[in-house]
């Protein structure tokens, strides 16, 4: 399991990593485009506002971050040789569950219990 556990976590990772640049790029591109501009974009009647774009990709951004902050867990985890255990109850995380969210650190029964 552990050889497999760090490959999914390494690729998921990678992907992580790399929404984390996109977003990152498409903000400061963003930032670019309304430093000129002191137009009020909230009642331009075509497409999308810069505000609502702006919210949107800090959503994605803050996301992604979150997510990839969760990978390097799982990996600090799986290195530490804690990876799969339940930090609640300290029995192991079913691999189905690790197999649909790769970086829990809660067995079921806790996660319900816990409301995670």
């Amino acid at each position: 399991m552990t050889s497999d556990a760090r490959s999914r976590l390494e690729s998921l990772r990678t992907l992580a990593s790399e929404r984390v640049a996109t977003t990152a790029a498409a903000l400061a591109e963003l930032m670019h485009d309304r430093e000129g501009s002191n137009d009020d974009d909230e009642h331009d009647p075509e497409g999308v506002t810069l505000s609502s774009e702006w919210s949107r990709l800090t959503g994605l951004a803050e996301a992604a971050a979150s997510e990839l902050q969760q990978v390097d867990d799982a990996i600090a985890r799986l290195d530490a040789g804690t990876y799969g255990v339940c930090a609640n109850c300290g029995r192991p995380i079913p691999t189905a569950r690790l197999e649909v969210r790769p970086f829990a650190t809660h067995c079921v029964a806790c996660a319900e219990k816990l409301g995670l």
